[in-house]
């Protein structure tokens, strides 16, 4: 495996180019803009049913910078992908859907998950894949407040999703372990990142039924020390800093806030406005704070282990 050029290059050294799907997503359209600074170019896939304000971002954003294509992609249509995917060194995929999560966009996303790495699998100038996935894939299982520490090694229970109808965490954990299960089949390089709810300028206006689909059952992740939040631009720092380290392996969960109070709550209604209101029980004072059981010690270690 070739080495991977120092995170300090400059720019105009660059000669890599990677693709970024979906770009039309909130993250993934914060990836194609810190890549292009970077110096990377970069293949910006979208899709049709993307998010109408994001797509009108991406395809701005084209006009401007040289070093960006945009390619429509289909993720059922095994060909398109491979298209997007022609002289690309690396994949970042983002699939989050600007549509309803039900039992029906589960099998969609799990479906383009296995299109996508196959994709790659048959792309010979691939040679990483950054996946991101979600904390909802790994902290809704029954009696999860009896664990001390919730880390990568933790995966969300299906049954306890389906019964719960929690069809975006279901999404997120089973289009997860199907890219795994075919990366590992296929000796792929990948890893992900599991993203809390995310959080950044515009969020509850550019990606707004996705951040609703984190939120449900928002109270129990609550209580249960499992309600994180991250900011975008930080996300996808790490997602390219997962990319660039060849030390890189397995998961990684990516947050900067656990929101286990009533002060934290209130802010991040406030932030989230007008998408939640702000309940009426609220006195905006501290009472009772929840335990933290996330843990993100990987996370940390990567970070640390790349400060120059």
């Amino acid at each position: 495996m070739r080495e991977i050029e120092e995170n300090m290059m400059n720019k105009d050294e660059k000669e890599d180019i990677v693709c970024v799907l979906d770009a039309s997503t909130y993250v993934g359209f914060w990836l194609v803009k810190k890549l292009l600074v970077k110096g990377y170019k970069v293949h910006a896939t979208i899709r049709r049913n993307g998010e109408k304000e994001m797509m009108k971002k991406i395809t701005s954003l084209e006009r401007t910078q040289k070093g960006l294509m945009i390619f429509m992609v289909d993720i059922l249509d095994y060909n398109s992908i491979l298209e997007a995917l022609k002289g690309c060194c690396g994949l970042f995929c983002c699939l989050d859907s600007p549509d309803k999560y039900d039992a029906k966009m589960v099998d969609l996303e799990v479906r383009g998950a296995i299109n996508v790495i196959e994709a790659c699998a048959q792309t010979e100038s691939i040679w990483k894949i950054v996946f991101s996935s979600s904390l909802t894939a790994a902290v809704w299982r029954q009696n999860i407040c009896s664990q001390k520490d919730v880390d990568e090694r933790s995966w969300s229970d299906q049954e306890f999703c389906r019964k719960l109808k929690l069809w975006y965490a279901l999404a997120k954990t089973l289009s997860e372990k199907a890219a795994w299960a075919l990366a590992m089949d296929r000796m792929l390089e990948m890893v992900s990142i599991n993203g809390g709810l995310v959080l950044g300028p515009d969020v509850a206006l550019q990606n707004a039924q996705v951040t609703m689909s984190y939120l449900q059952g928002a109270e129990q992740m609550y209580v249960n020390g499992v309600l994180a939040t991250v900011d975008v631009s930080f996300l996808a720092d790490v997602h390219i800093q997962a990319f660039e380290d060849c030390s890189t392996s397995g998961r990684y969960f990516c947050f900067n806030q656990i929101v286990n109070s009533d002060a934290e709550t209130v802010k991040l209604a406030r932030f989230l406005s007008p998408l939640i209101s702000i309940p009426s029980r609220h006195d905006f004072q501290e009472s009772e704070i929840y335990a933290e059981r996330l843990r993100n010690k990987k996370l940390r270690k990567l970070i640390e282990g790349n400060v120059y």
